[in-house]
């Protein structure tokens, strides 16, 4: 097998296992983003499958004696040969030193985005929490109980009532 081959076939191989495939499903909410997930999933096993089982064994030895039998041996000696003189190069991977500092960099970025992320998250749940309860207690608070939670409203509504400007 050829070396760019093992190697891809190595790389999807690992990728598959560290692949967090219950905790990214556990993520979704719609059934229609659990139906997607369930086919990219399927999608990337048939691709690693296919990589570990074309990609990762050698082929075949040729048997020219089989051929020398059936052809004649000059034209197998010929194509023999030509065959041996047939050097595949070996892969070298100049592309992922380059990209790896950048994919570091994005990963740290990620990071100190889930953390805002989540720090808004709770911000917006407290916020929501506190609209609820103003929408129950809405019908029975009074204008001092609200303005006790809004001091600047309060201050605000003083201010205007104070400089005679009702609005209009």
């Amino acid at each position: 097998m050829s070396g760019a081959g093992k190697k891809i076939a190595d790389v999807a191989f690992k990728a598959g296992k560290t692949i967090d495939w219950e905790g990214m499903a556990k993520l979704l909410v719609s059934d229609e983003a659990r139906k997607e997930f369930a086919t990219l999933r399927r999608a990337f096993d048939e691709v690693n499958t296919q990589l570990q089982t074309k990609f990762s064994q050698e082929p075949e030895p040729i048997d020219w004696e089989y051929y020398r039998k059936g052809i004649g041996s000059r034209l197998v000696d010929i194509y023999k040969q030509a065959y041996d003189e047939v050097k595949i190069p070996q892969y070298v991977d100049n592309v992922t030193p380059q990209y790896k500092p950048k994919f570091d960099a994005l990963l740290v970025e990620l990071k100190e985005a889930e953390q805002k992320s989540l720090k808004e998250s709770e911000r917006l749940e407290k916020e929501i929490a506190d609209v609820q309860e103003l929408k129950m207690k809405l019908s029975t608070m009074t204008a001092d109980e609200y303005f006790a939670k809004h001091p600047e409203l309060k201050k605000k509504f003083d201010d205007e009532i104070r400089n005679d400007y009702w609005g209009y």
